[in-house]
């Protein structure tokens, strides 16, 4: 136990006032203490070593020369003359100087060893010991004595006595001895002028805690196997074992001596939390509740909470950092300006159907990739490069079908500049204000090309005017907008739109830094039968090399090949440079964001993660049945369903074709996609839609000769398109005629009650006249009486006069029979009619 040292008896033995004591702690500890407060080992070095600093002198010659003066002084003014003088004595018995230098007794003191503290304690028998100094004076001295130096005797005398800050206040509080010779009191004394501090009780403390520390750290203890009978032995019979209460007692004590720190997460729950604390969770539940927080032990909690939980355990909390697997891998950091290059611009062309975008790509490149597309219509996005004033250009071919809209978005949000194609003999359509509104929100300069300027319907007068309605004004107009009349079929203003798109990126100083690991954005993504998953990436910061290990969302692996735009094999591409590579594992999503990484097996954790991410929502998506979402479910019961497995020949086709065919779900049919995939179709996905009955839909690809049979064999339907519309077209057909029938009420006519007559073995015959329409036999009759439907039947019988008839025409009377309900009135209407049923178009 440690022994507590307080801050008043350090100023007492320091002989400074408590306020020094409490500013030096307040100066260095940040800490305000009281007079009562037990200090720590570190708060008392620091107070012996700011008065020892601040009494220090620079050397012993300054140090001698200042006891000596002291001497002098306090050896001027006696303090005898407080006291009443004595007689004077006569001549022959007044001492000689020598001889009274030589009756104070000089006993020589042991040297102080330098850093050794010893207190100088008061002396009980100072009183006799003066008198024994009176009859030694009378003595003969030794000769050598009355030859010392007079600096010696005068230190020794000053040793003698101890020196007080006040003289005047000791000297009035002083005793008298009998003879009138004031007696000075013994206090302890520490000088702190020098390293010679004489106080044992803290070299003795220093040597304790020393010794403690020696045999808690390096010292091993050896178990000793006793019998339980030799536990006890020499302890008294009413020592007893350490209770649960009295440990956790004890604990807390031991906490309040020593502070602890721990870390704490953003959010930790409370078990988790009572363990580093190295309390229990009933404690922490305790001070929760206190505080107005019920938890639970698995409940989390966040940092603030646990902040102020900790305080009442005398603990201290800091921020756990947790570093993420992609924040070691990744680097975001960012390029330092002295870094950076100029780069090329991305162009993205986008426009809607049939406006010619790819024609007009085909006049840059001088290639032809409009032919090899079914149906005319692009349905892949392409990465190309170009040259231009012997300066490269990347542009990006977007499809204008609102079924790629998604991929039209994600291609401008990579781009710099957008080629907007319009018709000139066409005009604005519902997709280019799509390509507008992505130009928008992907904040990328748009630059309106107006094509066909050939044909002689042409009129870009009339684009233009056009464009202002959806807040593109023209330059020429005084806007902001540049508008290029140009023609893929003659190639007119080919050579202003490329001047126009390197001024612009002129303007906006695209730079990049390609000393770096490679950042970049997956454009497009397929599977091919020989190489692998395939995909096209566009390169936006930093050097892609051949070797690589790269990250593309959920896929990993190392790049083991790279193709440009033209087919050529390249070893590294750099900034806004699209390559096609190959070596991952699977085939990742349009969109992804692909980085090049150092460690492999911290990149395989990584994809993994998200794996599992994927999952979770995958698992999030099956709405669970709860008590809000009762009724919804039920309903949903009822709904029918149809399932669809979708294969395509790359990921944008994917995701297309599923977009468009869950737009076609209505009220009563959902259109579920359970699985979309790239490459051809497999015997798993005929299996699987054979489990979860579903059809399989292929776009752009063919079964496998395996999964043919087993479809044929299993029933399976497969449907198989090239064109997107098709699909679309046939799905929907298929969802009407899925469609549960509909019923609708028809109105045959009213009659309006006259008689009502009450025949045995009959019933209720009512006597009615028919005032609109006609009345039916087994049709529905509605009864009203006063606006109000009080009854819902059947006509059982029909008769005129005494013949049954099937109906009866208005205007004429009848008589008529209903199958349930007799509480009929004179002046009720009956309605007629009957329930249809009918299909929509």
């Amino acid at each position: 136990m440690m022994i507590k040292y307080r801050v008043h008896e350090v100023a007492k033995d320091l002989n400074v006032p408590n306020k020094v004591v409490i500013e030096i702690l307040q100066k260095y500890c940040d800490e305000n203490k009281k007079h009562m407060t037990a200090l720590t080992e570190k708060e008392l070095d620091l107070v012996f070593d700011a008065i020892t600093q601040k009494n220090a002198m620079g050397t012993l010659d300054t140090y001698f020369a200042d006891n000596a003066q002291k001497a002098k002084e306090e050896a001027a003014p006696q303090p005898q003359a407080a006291a009443p003088a004595p007689a004077a004595p006569s001549k022959a018995q007044q001492p000689q100087p020598q001889q009274a230098a030589a009756d104070a007794p000089a006993p020589r003191k042991q040297a102080v060893k330098p850093g050794k503290i010893t207190p100088v304690r008061p002396r009980p028998d100072a009183a006799p010991q003066q008198g024994q100094q009176q009859s030694r004076g009378r003595q003969p001295q030794n000769q050598n004595q009355n030859q010392r130096p007079q600096g010696q005797q005068g230190q020794q005398n000053r040793s003698q006595q101890p020196h007080h800050p006040n003289p005047q206040q000791n000297t009035s509080s002083a005793p008298v001895s009998d003879n009138g010779v004031v007696r000075k009191p013994q206090g302890r004394i520490v000088d702190t002028r020098t390293s010679n501090v004489e106080l044992d009780r803290y070299n003795e403390k220093y040597d304790r805690m020393a010794s403690e520390k020696v045999k808690t750290d390096n010292v091993v203890k050896k178990q000793k196997l006793t019998q339980r009978s030799s536990q006890y032995r020499g302890k008294p019979r009413h020592a007893r074992r350490e209770t649960e209460s009295e440990r956790l007692r004890r604990i807390a004590m031991e906490r309040k001596q020593k502070q602890m720190t721990i870390t704490v997460p953003e959010e930790i729950s409370v078990g988790d939390f009572a363990l580093r604390l190295k309390a229990t969770a009933a404690e922490v539940i305790k001070k929760l509740m206190a505080m107005g927080v019920f938890a639970t032990v698995n409940d989390p909690i966040d940092f603030d909470t646990a902040a102020l939980v900790a305080m009442e355990f005398h603990a201290k909390v800091e921020k756990e950092v947790v570093v993420t697997i992609e924040e070691q891998i990744i680097d975001d950091s960012e390029d330092e300006d002295d870094n950076l290059v100029t780069r090329a611009p991305v162009v993205v062309v986008m426009g809607h159907v049939d406006h010619g975008k790819t024609s007009l790509l085909d006049a840059i490149r001088n290639a032809k990739v409009t032919a090899s597309e079914a149906g005319g219509i692009t349905q892949h996005i392409g990465a190309y490069r170009v040259q231009a004033q012997e300066r490269p250009i990347t542009f990006l071919d977007t499809p204008g079908h609102a079924a790629f809209t998604t991929m039209r978005a994600r291609g401008a949000q990579v781009t710099d500049v957008a080629v907007l194609v319009v018709a000139a003999d066409d005009g604005i359509m519902p997709q280019t204000v799509e390509a507008i509104n992505h130009a928008k929100a992907a904040d990328v300069s748009i630059i309106v090309a107006i094509n066909k300027m050939d044909k002689p319907s042409a009129n870009p007068d009339q684009i233009k005017q056009q464009l202002t309605e959806h807040g593109l004004v023209p330059e020429e107009w005084g806007g902001e907008t540049p508008c290029i009349p140009v023609s893929a079929k003659t190639h007119e203003g080919i050579d202003e739109l490329l001047e126009m798109i390197l001024l612009i990126s002129d303007m906006k100083e695209l730079k990049a830094n390609p000393e770096r690991a490679a950042k970049g954005t997956v454009i497009e993504a397929r599977l091919d039968k020989g190489r692998g998953p395939i995909a096209t990436v566009l390169v936006q910061n930093g050097t892609l090399r051949v070797g690589d290990i790269v990250v593309a969302g959920a896929s990993v692996g190392r790049v083991r090949a790279m193709m440009d735009d033209r087919g050529n094999r390249v070893q590294e591409a750099g900034p806004s440079v699209p390559v096609e590579i190959t070596g991952l594992d699977a085939v990742p999503a349009g969109g992804d964001i692909l980085n090049a990484v150092s460690d492999e097996r911290l990149a395989r954790e990584l994809v993994e993660q998200r794996h599992n991410e994927q999952k979770e929502e995958q698992f999030r998506a099956q709405t669970k049945v709860t008590l809000e979402n009762l009724f919804d479910q039920m309903q949903l019961g009822e709904m029918k369903t149809l399932q669809i497995i979708v294969k395509a020949d790359v990921q944008g086709s994917v995701e297309a074709v599923r977009q468009s065919l869950e737009k076609l779900s209505n009220s009563e049919v959902r259109v579920s996609v359970i699985h979309g995939g790239v490459g051809a179709i497999s015997e798993s996905d005929v299996m699987l839609a054979n489990a979860s009955n579903a059809i399989v839909v292929g776009f752009n690809v063919r079964p496998d000769p395996i999964a043919e049979e087993n479809a044929k064999r299993d029933g399976v339907d497969m449907r198989l398109y090239r064109i997107i519309y098709d699909c679309i077209e046939e799905i929907e057909s298929a969802m009407k005629g899925m469609l549960d029938p509909k019923f609708r009420e028809v109105q045959l006519g009213r009659a309006q009650a006259r008689e009502i007559y009450k025949i045995t073995n009959v019933g209720l015959i009512i006597g009615a006249h028919v005032t609109s329409g006609k009345l039916v036999r087994n049709a529905q009759v509605r009864v009203v009486r006063d606006g109000i439907v009080i009854a819902e039947d059947k006509i059982a019988s029909l008769r005129r006069f005494k013949d049954d008839v099937k109906e009866v025409a208005d205007s004429f009377d009848c008589g008529i029979g209903l199958e349930r309900f007799g509480d009929v009135k004179e002046g009720d209407i009956l309605e007629a009619f009957i329930i249809e049923e009918y299909r929509e178009d």
